[in-house]
């Protein structure tokens, strides 16, 4: 009797599990995203002497609202 294995069927589940893992990352990083949209709002609504007594310019907010992310 002869025995044969498959060799291909854990790979095209793994690359199935990895294509649903990838679309969960990118749905985690959108919802971050939205998640802190009212944030960046408020400091977008703040004049610029406001925000330069917090240290900050316009093109620093997404840095400042997403610090913990970044390792800028």
């Amino acid at each position: 009797m002869a025995y044969t294995t498959l060799t291909q069927a854990p790979a095209g589940r793994s690359r199935f599990a990895e294509f649903w893992r990838n679309l969960g990352d990118v749905y985690m990083r959108y919802a971050e995203t939205k998640a802190r949209l009212p944030q960046i709002r408020a400091l977008e609504a703040k004049t610029d002497a406001e925000l330069a007594e917090m240290g900050l310019t316009r093109d620093d907010i997404p840095r400042h609202v997403f610090r913990d992310l970044w390792y800028i």
